[in-house]
C-alpha cells in the first residue's frame, strides 16, 4: 500500500488526474488504516492486569473503529473535496499512459492481498461454523474485516478510476475523470460506514449466537443441582472470548444432600441428641449452616470450571445464586 501510495502520487502529479488523486489517498488511508491495525492487534493479545481485569481484546475493535473514522475523513473526505473541485474548475490532463500502467500494477497487488484476506476468512467462518457473510456481517474478526473491506474498495476503485480515466482520455472531457473521483469517494464512505457501524456494535456488548447461548444453558438446566435458570447474558468479548453470566436457582435438597454424603450420618444423629439448651442447638445450626454454604460455593465452582472444560470460547463465567 505504501508503495502503490507512492507511484499513484507521482502518477497524479505528472497527469492531474482526480481520479488518480483519490487512488493516491486511498492507497494512504489503507497504508496508515493497516498500521494502526498492527498495533491494535499487538495490544489485543496483552496479558489481563488489575486495571483491565478481562484484557484487552476489545483493542481490535478500537483500532478498526478509528480505522473507519480516518477512511472516512481521510479517503471518501478529500477524495469528494478533489471531486468537487474539478467539476467546479476542469482542468486538461496530460497523458494517461504512465497512470493507466500503475493502476495495473495495484490492481494486481491489491487483488492478491484481497484473495489472502478471502481465505482468511473463510477458514476461520468454517472454524465457527459460520457463513463468509455471517462473519463478516458479525465482524467476528474486525482487523481481517478491514483488510477485507480496504481491498474489495480498493480493486474497484481502481477499475473506477481507470474506467473514468478512459472515457476523459476517449472524449477529452475532464468531467469524467472529476466524477471518478466522486465515486471513489463514495465507494471508501460505504465502507467507513459498515466499519463504524460494525465495531461500534461490537463495542456496546455484543451476544453470542442464540445456539451457542442455548447449547450453554441447557448444560446448567441438567444440572441436578440446578433448579432454574434466569438472566441469561452471554458477550462477544472479540478474539473468540466469550463472557458468560446468569442467575441460578439452586435446588437446597440436593446441595444439602451433597453436604451430608460427605459426613458421618452418625456422628450427626449424636451430635443433634446431645443438643439440650438452645444455646447448643444454634451452635449446631450456625456449623452445619456455614458447611451447606460452603458446599454451594463448591458447586458454584464446579459449574464455572465444567463450562469452561466444555466450551473453550468461554474464559469468564459469572454465577449468581438466586
Amino acid at each position: 500500500n505504501g508503495l502503490n501510495f507512492f507511484f499513484k502520487l507521482l502518477a497524479w502529479v505528472y497527469t492531474g488526474s482526480a481520479s488518480m488523486f483519490s487512488e493516491a489517498i486511498h492507497s494512504l488511508a489503507d497504508t496508515c488504516n493497516q498500521a494502526l491495525l498492527a498495533l491494535g492487534i499487538s495490544q489485543s493479545v496483552r496479558n489481563p492486569d488489575a486495571v483491565h481485569p478481562y484484557g484487552f481484546s476489545n483493542m481490535r475493535y478500537i483500532a478498526s473503529l478509528i480505522s473507519g473514522v480516518g477512511i472516512f475523513m481521510m479517503g471518501a473526505g478529500l477524495s469528494w473535496y478533489h471531486g468537487i473541485m474539478g467539476l467546479l474548475h476542469p482542468e486538461p490532463i496530460e497523458s494517461l499512459l504512465w497512470a493507466y500502467c500503475i493502476l495495473a500494477g495495484s490492481l494486481v497487488s491489491e487483488g492478491a492481498t484481497l484473495l489472502v484476506a478471502i481465505n482468511e476468512i473463510k477458514k476461520s467462518a468454517q472454524q465457527h461454523g459460520m457463513s463468509f457473510y455471517e462473519y463478516v456481517m458479525q465482524s467476528r474478526d474486525p482487523s481481517t474485516n478491514v483488510v477485507l473491506l480496504e481491498d474489495a474498495a480498493a480493486v474497484l476503485g481502481v477499475i473506477m478510476a481507470a474506467g473514468c480515466m478512459g472515457l476523459t482520455s476517449l472524449t477529452g472531457n475532464p468531467y469524467y475523470d472529476s466524477l471518478g473521483s466522486l465515486g471513489v469517494g463514495t465507494l471508501l464512505g460505504a465502507v467507513s460506514a459498515f466499519l463504524i457501524y460494525t465495531n461500534t456494535e461490537a463495542l456496546l456488548g455484543r451476544s453470542i449466537q442464540v445456539e451457542q447461548v442455548q447449547k450453554l444453558t441447557e448444560f446448567l438446566e441438567n444440572d441436578p443441582a440446578v433448579r432454574a435458570i434466569h438472566d441469561v447474558k452471554a458477550t462477544d468479548m472479540g478474539l473468540s472470548k466469550v463472557r458468560f453470566k446468569a442467575e441460578v436457582d439452586f435446588d437446597g435438597r440436593v446441595v444439602t444432600r451433597s453436604y451430608l454424603e460427605k459426613q458421618d450420618i452418625d456422628q450427626i444423629l449424636n451430635d443433634i441428641q446431645q443438643v439440650k439448651t438452645p444455646e447448643e442447638l444454634e451452635n449446631f445450626m450456625l456449623k452445619h449452616g456455614e458447611n451447606i454454604i460452603d458446599t454451594l460455593g463448591a458447586e458454584v465452582d464446579r459449574l464455572e470450571k465444567e463450562l469452561k472444560q466444555r466450551n473453550p470460547e468461554v474464559r469468564h463465567v459469572d454465577l449468581e445464586i438466586l
